[in-house]
Formats: structure tokens, sequence, C-alpha cells
């Protein structure tokens, strides 16, 4: 975007929703086409995660808890509560209550990024110069369809490898082409497909709702932003600031509750899929 001319709101909210990709679109699908600013972001985010956490338990004691051990604390016997309450098997819960802890706090530290100022490392890269070969850059890394389908397709594959722990090769095949409509053989093809057509809905909606959730809040923050440059622009406008701080707030208010509350759905039905894997039909 070109400092010379004010860009329109349309072009404003369409330079920030557009991906820094390793190559330009060619108006076709391209698995070789990568949303580098999403995949940097997870990495970083993970790893600020995992030494958050490592942190915790290096430093944890069995005196009185300072506040970032009792956080923690809280958050893990929360979690491992949940986990208890679905995944019945005390084996499979040593993998994946931590790793139900570890989706919460990723997703959470992820969908935080939204409250950073929308055109903060825009000028960034206008300061340092760095905005010649990035020209898009977006730092929400859940408010990309790729990063959270990626996601729930990971919970997919944990969920086939405990059917397969739990039930038998054998014994999930039989699960697949005999429920829910029963054994007989002429049901066997409609039992297939139904299983399918479920791990697919479950997969796709898992991935669909976080990201549809994300991106409303990026692309209302936007709007908001777009109300304090309307008035900059606006000698009439004077309430237009007003309510532009006013609105900013509430919304980053309730943006917060948003944040947490999806990074704990996400957690949940992780934590749901992985249960039914358990659960004989």
């Amino acid at each position: 975007m070109s400092a010379e001319t004010a860009p329109t709101a349309g072009e404003y909210i369409g330079h920030h929703l557009t991906h820094w990709q390793n190559k330009p679109m060619e108006g076709v699908i391209d698995f070789s086409v990568f949303n580098l600013d999403s995949m940097i972001w997870s990495v970083v985010l993970g790893l600020v995660g995992s030494l958050l956490l490592w942190k915790a338990a290096r430093s944890v004691t069995s005196g009185v808890p300072g506040r970032f051990q009792a956080a923690v604390e809280i958050l893990v016997e929360m979690v491992d509560n949940q986990a208890k309450g679905i995944v019945h098997n005390a084996e499979s819960r040593k993998l994946v209550s931590p790793l139900a802890l570890t989706v919460f706090v990723w997703i959470f530290l992820l969908n935080s990024m939204d409250f950073l100022p929308v055109d903060l490392f825009h000028k960034v890269f206008e300061w340092t110069g760095v905005d010649h070969s990035i020209h898009y850059f977006r730092v929400v890394p859940t408010a990309d369809l790729s990063t959270t389908l990626g996601m729930s397709t990971s919970v997919l594959l944990i969920c086939v490898f405990y059917n397969i722990k739990i039930k038998g090769i054998g014994g999930w095949l039989h699960e697949l082409t005999t429920a829910p409509f029963g054994a007989h053989p002429l049901l066997w093809p409609f039992n297939f497909v139904f299983q399918m057509i479920e791990f697919v809905a479950k997969t796709v909606s898992h991935g669909m709702r976080l990201f549809g959730n994300m991106y409303a809040g990026e692309l209302i923050f936007m709007l908001i932003a777009l109300m304090g440059g309307t008035a900059a622009m606006s000698l009439t406008g004077i309430f237009l600031p007003i309510g532009h701080v006013i609105a900013g707030s509430i919304w980053a208010i309730f943006h917060i509750m948003i944040v947490a509350l999806q990074a704990f759905i996400f957690m949940m039905l992780t934590l749901v899929y992985i249960g039914q894997a358990h659960d004989a039909h």
C-alpha cells in the first residue's frame, strides 16, 4: 500500500486481509503456496507457549506458589478435570491431558495476536524499509483457514491413532462397516460412507469454527480502526473519534472473552473427539 495515496476502505481492508506468501496465487488451488506469516507466528508462539510451560514446571515449589505458578496450576487442574470427565482411559490421559493443555495455551496465544494494533507491523516495515519486500503481513494465524484446518486435521489423525490403538485395526474396521445402521452385509457400504462423512464433517467444522470467529474479530477491529481514520479526514465528524474509542474499548473487552473461549472450545472438542475414539459403537 503506497504512502503517497490514501487507500479506500475496501483497499485498506483487502490489504490487511492478504497473506504474505512464498509466491503469488494464480487463481487456482496450488498446494505449493504457503502463508509464510501464519507459519512464522504459529512456530514462534508455539515455542513461546512451550517455554512458558517449561518455566512453570522448572520453577514449581511445594511451598506458597507465586502468581505465575498459581495461574499455571489452575489451568492444569482445569484441563485435567475436563480430560478425566471425557477420556476415561487413565493410560490415554497421560498423553491426552498434556496435549489438551498445549492446544489451549497455543491457540490462546495465537488468538491474542488480534490485540496488537492493526497497522503495527506495517509501520515497522515502513520505518525499516522492509515494506519493499513484504507488502502483506497478517499476524493472527487462527484467522487463516489453512492454519485451523491443519490443526483440526491433526486432531483427526490422533483420533484415528486411538481408534486403532484401543479397538485394534480389525475392531475399528468392523465399527466402520457395522455402525450406525447395523451389521447386515448390505448395510456395510452405507455405514462406511456415513462414518467417512462424520469424520470429514467433524474435522471441517472443528477448524471452521475457530477460523470464522477469529476472522470476524479481525475484520471488526479493522472497521473500528477505519472510524478513527475517517474522523481524521472529516472536520464535521466530531462524534466519530468518540465512537471510535467507545466501540474499540467495548469490542476489545468482549474480544478478550472470545480469545479465551475459542481456545477453550477447540480444546474441549479435541477432548470430545478423542474420547469418542475410545468408545465402542
